[in-house]
């Protein structure tokens, strides 16, 4: 006999100040969402009709043996239990109030300044851990429907420009993280005359840092090496944030390594090291933070690049120990380093057991980026496939991609896909 359900519009109400519930939202875990509602007095069988599943399904999400992946069903239960779209990396429901409504006017209601800040974590929280490929759609809708419209709003003010930067270049690493490289940029031209209008030079220096990234993507170290410049300009014209300086010259010693000139890479890197070392507290509402773990896992790369195993294998270290469990995908990125590190190294077994780790590292993870990673880790594992504990290694990494493959296939073009499985045959055939 089923215990009597409350109203779970009323729990739901209650719970959306609750950081269990916005942590389960930010990680898409849906399981934890229903268990928090059950717990509140929501039937299983409401929980399972109000949402449009079976209650079998639903045991399975809430005793963790799957996980909801399909966009549609995101939908059904934000719109069911009445949850914010942008909790759960979507676009704004049909039923949420718009900021041109009356809600607003209201002095004891946030104003859209504290909304648009509000969306930006939410969709940060999202795609840190299950990547962009998800998400870009809900960003650029709420890009489209919440912001863009109060860009012509001569009452907007600055700040309107300024969360239309960010979330536009949200869009564009969401993109680059989706494998669409040429949107990304189109995205990060679109950000920086944005963050110029908003007056916010910080924020317009990120944007450059960003296009840094993009281009060294791209295979331009010189165009890479210039956009650092023209951030770390911005930047020093603006309001001091020491963690955006060391981003700074970390892509530009990232780039310099990447053209091999080795002393000014060096220089570069213990420039943004001395950088955050001495910072004191200082954020900023629109930028992605840059810290300790993020300038290891970039000075591995570096280093590598430098030829220097030893100290680039200490960074990759520090990395991983560093970066906690809900950046699922910079995580995915520090394994990958370090495997990649081990194998140069020549240090093969450390390579395997640290490749264990990395396969089991988010395999549900939406990332084409993480997946290209993988694909040039997996040149390297090739080439000592004669050592048996590798050769048998690269079974499980064969298996561990198809099933992310199988993940991504609608974020992946078939054409582009065809060629990479031709060139990692599985090594268990003749």
């Amino acid at each position: 006999m089923h215990r009597q359900s409350a109203d779970p519009r009323a729990v739901m109400a209650g719970l959306l100040s609750d950081e269990r519930l916005l942590r389960a939202c930010a990680e898409r875990d849906m399981g934890a969402v229903f268990r928090l509602l059950n717990n509140r007095g929501i039937s299983t069988r409401q929980i399972a009709g109000d949402v449009g599943i079976t209650q079998g399904r639903l045991y399975d999400y809430m005793n963790g043996k799957s996980r909801v992946e399909k966009l549609v069903v995101f939908e059904q239960i934000a719109d069911a239990f009445r949850i914010p779209g942008h909790l759960l990396g979507l676009a704004r429901r049909s039923w949420e109030p718009t900021a041109a409504g009356p809600e607003y006017r209201h002095a004891d209601r946030q104003p859209p300044d504290g909304d648009d800040l509000s969306a930006v974590d939410h969709f940060r929280s999202a795609d840190r851990q299950t990547g962009g490929g998800r998400l870009y759609a809900a960003v650029v809708r709420h890009l489209s429907d919440r912001v863009a419209p109060r860009l012509v709003d001569i009452g907007g003010g600055p700040q309107v420009f300024a969360a239309a930067a960010a979330l536009t270049e949200m869009a564009g690493w969401m993109a680059h993280d989706s494998g669409q490289d040429a949107l990304a940029g189109r995205h990060f031209a679109r950000a920086l005359p944005l963050a110029r209008a908003s007056g916010d030079l910080p924020l317009a220096a990120n944007v450059a840092a960003s296009n840094s990234h993009l281009a060294l993507q791209s295979g331009d170290p010189a165009a890479a090496v210039q956009w650092a410049r023209t951030g770390l300009d911005l930047a020093a014209r603006g309001p001091r944030i020491p963690a955006l300086t060391a981003r700074l010259h970390t892509m530009q010693a990232r780039a310099l390594a990447a053209a091999l000139q080795h002393s000014p890479a060096a220089h570069c890197l213990e420039a943004a090291r001395r950088v955050l070392q001495n910072a004191a507290d200082a954020a900023h509402p629109w930028l992605s933070p840059f810290d300790a773990a993020a300038l290891a896992s970039e000075s591995a790369l570096i280093l590598r690049d430098l030829d220097q195993l030893g100290e680039a294998l200490s960074e990759a270290e520090q990395a991983v120990a560093l970066r906690e469990a809900g950046r699922a995908r910079s995580l995915a990125l520090s394994r990958t380093t370090l495997v990649d590190i081990r194998l140069r190294r020549g240090e093969l077994d450390a390579a395997v057991h640290a490749g264990h780790a990395l396969l089991s590292t988010s395999p549900t993870l939406g990332s084409v980026r993480v997946v290209r990673q993988l694909d040039e880790l997996r040149r390297l594992l090739e080439q000592h496939k004669a050592y048996q504990p590798v050769r048998e290694y690269l079974v499980h990494f064969d298996d561990a991609r198809r099933t992310r493959m199988l993940l991504l296939a609608d974020l992946i073009p078939r054409t582009s896909e065809a060629s990479r499985y031709e060139a990692h045959p599985d090594p268990r055939r003749p």
